[in-house]
């Protein structure tokens, strides 16, 4: 009698871990489609070819260095600055790669083809190697120029090695400077804007884990180096007023990436208490009062870096309650995007984009 009311407890154990992990599966929904693709790329392609408003960013050396964008950045001059115009790259390679049959796929081709040519790309290059801007978009632009590098890589379609040939120089060269720039980076910077580095390298080691084993190793050693001992993150501190990251959960992302499944679970535990169990608790999407202040409107770029590092937590954990707060903070900037506001229109398609991706298991 023992044996078999034994069995059946095994029978309905494994039946229930079944139906959870159905469940769970079924409820992962958020997935980069045709219909919001033809939402979202509009904004990339309206802007990477838009020269103005555009904030430079750079160092002056002397009177030669004032030149339109165009000519100083001939192939990423759009979208206000050189990195939004980067990723807003990324989101039409994206986008085709994703959707080989998207109906805008000729049209896009046509901008990519024109922007990432092996002349401007030498020309973007002079830039980085001038002794006055030798740390120009160090690490932000950086990794996405590397999201670029690796999307061009996986997308299956005549046109992406030619423009992959074309991108190599500037990838190689970002790459050595990160590297570089890692070695003598003491303290970790865990702000919520452009400089955050766990942002950066977690970013940097998608590609770099497949396709530069250096700067892969030298992201492994440091992020282990800043962030390993770290306890009691204050989530209840962020947002900051003109956050577009996360310093808790981009710190979180990149230790999920480096960390064996057991070293990550016990450091979750420590560096978020908590967090698995109640999530909701502890994180509610942050509000933007108006979109046409380029500032204040980051904090919809907040509520998609969050969701897509809830995303990666919560596949990785099979953990519903953190992609239930993904969907929530994804849904809740998603719906409000399409204000008419280039402060946000330049730039958030790419996150929205990005957290799409990660939604997908």
């Amino acid at each position: 009698m023992r044996k078999k009311i034994t069995v059946m407890l095994i029978l309905l154990t494994t039946m229930s871990s079944l139906i959870s992990q159905q469940e769970f599966d079924q409820k992962n929904i958020s997935v980069l489609d045709h219909k919001k693709a033809t939402f979202l790329y509009h904004f990339a392609f309206e802007c990477i070819q838009k020269e103005y408003p555009n904030k430079l960013g750079q160092v002056l050396g002397d009177d030669s260095y004032l030149a339109p964008p165009r000519v100083l950045h001939p192939a990423f001059y759009g979208c206000f600055d050189w990195h939004s115009s980067v990723h807003g790259h990324w989101t039409l390679v994206t986008i085709l790669k994703e959707l080989p049959d998207f109906e805008h796929s000729d049209a896009i081709l046509e901008k990519l083809k024109t922007n990432i040519t092996k002349e401007n790309i030498q020309a973007e290059i002079n830039f980085f190697d001038d002794v006055h801007n030798k740390d120009f978009e160090r690490t932000y632009g950086w990794a996405w120029l590397l999201k670029l590098d690796e999307a061009l890589r996986e997308w299956n379609h005549p046109a992406a090695a030619d423009l992959h040939h074309n991108l190599k120089p500037l990838t190689k060269l970002l790459s050595e400077k990160f590297v570089v720039f890692l070695d003598k980076l003491n303290y970790p910077i865990r702000v919520g804007e452009h400089s955050n580095i766990a942002f950066g390298m977690s970013f940097a080691y998608d590609y770099a884990k497949k396709y530069d084993k250096d700067l892969a190793r030298k992201i492994e050693e440091k992020a282990k180096e800043y962030f390993l001992n770290d306890r009691n993150c204050p989530l209840g501190w962020e947002p900051s007023g003109f956050d577009f990251l996360s310093p808790c959960l981009q710190e979180a992302s990149l230790m999920l990436k480096v960390l064996t499944e057991k070293e990550y679970k016990i450091w979750l535990k420590k560096f978020l208490p908590g967090f698995e169990k109640q999530p909701e608790k502890l994180l509610k999407p942050a509000m933007v009062t108006d979109r046409s202040d380029g500032k204040l409107a980051h904090l919809d770029g907040l509520n998609f870096s969050r969701a897509w590092c809830l995303f990666e937590m919560g596949n990785a954990l099979q953990n519903q309650k953190m992609i239930d707060l993904a969907d929530e903070h994804f849904n809740f900037s998603y719906e409000k995007m399409d204000s008419g506001e280039y402060a946000g229109s330049h730039w958030l398609a790419s996150f929205a984009t990005y957290a799409l991706i990660k939604g997908k298991k």
